[in-house]
């Protein structure tokens, strides 16, 4: 099944983003579910069944950034898993821009996968260490038909290390010459390249200095404000999320307990778990 005309127009050409995100929402999960097995033994028998995610339902807006929170275990890499399509779900739905992915067939990911991407927090581990930069961010505009040539693909990939605070000529570079941040930069670059819509940044400054995690997130926000993205930032950091948030999803032990907006965070009749997050944090306005 086939993405809606709309997903893959650039933002400057799709309609207005302000009225489609009342129409509907961008990114729509519903009762999403996921269970593993876990075995003991010499035979691994399955002892038990644990529910990573259960039961699991919200919706993100076009050009809206939203933050997911929780404890370790509590399912948030499982759900960013499965709204990249590395993992699917046992039960529920998720829908991107009107299309229900769910049930689409391994061809068909295809056409959506590039609107979907993931800034993860390991940077290393996210390169290919025996491979230039340069062509680490180029490879995927070839492969899903961005670009026309090698040559149109180089000098794409030129523009976008520049436009992330890197040089031009770092592009003949391998990953081990450069820092954390800077690593984080091309993971950034690669992500522009495919022209992603949703970015998922799955704890992307929790391993690097304070002082780089600002530049970071810094970034990410003129890049959100340039490209019309729309972000779902997972974390641990409280006093990050509420800074770079419009609105908090808390998860529990698999479930979504608690959403609100991002300036509500200190109101009363919030879920105890929310409540755990803030002991020891002071607020972050905007």
């Amino acid at each position: 099944m086939p993405l809606s005309r709309s997903s893959i127009l650039p933002p400057e050409t799709r309609e207005d983003p302000d009225r489609m995100a009342v129409e509907s929402p961008l990114v729509d999960v519903r009762n999403l579910r996921r269970t593993f097995e876990i075995g003991h033994g010499l035979f691994r028998r399955i002892s038990r069944r644990v529910a990573a995610v259960d039961d699991v339902a919200f919706s993100i807006r076009d050009g809206e950034t939203v933050g997911l929170i929780g404890g370790s275990g509590s399912g948030k890499s499982t759900i960013a898993r499965i709204l990249t399509g590395l993992e699917r779900a046992d039960a529920g739905s998720v829908s991107f821009d009107g299309v229900d992915l769910s049930g689409l067939a391994e061809k068909d990911r295809l056409a959506y996968r590039r609107h979907i991407q993931l800034v993860p927090q390991d940077t290393s581990a996210s390169l290919n260490p025996r491979r230039r930069i340069g062509a680490q961010i180029a490879e995927p505009m070839l492969n899903l038909g961005i670009v026309t040539s090698r040559q149109e693909a180089e000098q794409e990939t030129l523009h976008l290390l520049e436009r992330v605070g890197l040089r031009g000529e770092d592009a003949r570079r391998f990953p081990h010459a450069f820092s954390g941040g800077q690593r984080q930069r091309i993971n950034i670059a690669r992500t522009l390249g495919v022209k992603a819509r949703f970015v998922i940044l799955d704890e992307p400054t929790s391993a690097l200095d304070v002082s780089i995690q600002a530049q970071i997130l810094d970034l990410l926000r003129e890049l959100k404000r340039e490209f019309g993205l729309t972000y779902l930032f997972i974390g641990h950091n409280l006093g990050v999320i509420q800074s770079f948030c419009e609105r908090i999803l808390v998860m529990e032990e698999g479930r979504l307990v608690d959403s609100f907006a991002s300036a509500e965070l200190g109101r009363a009749g919030r879920h105890e778990a929310t409540r755990r997050l803030v002991e020891g944090v002071l607020p972050i306005h905007r």
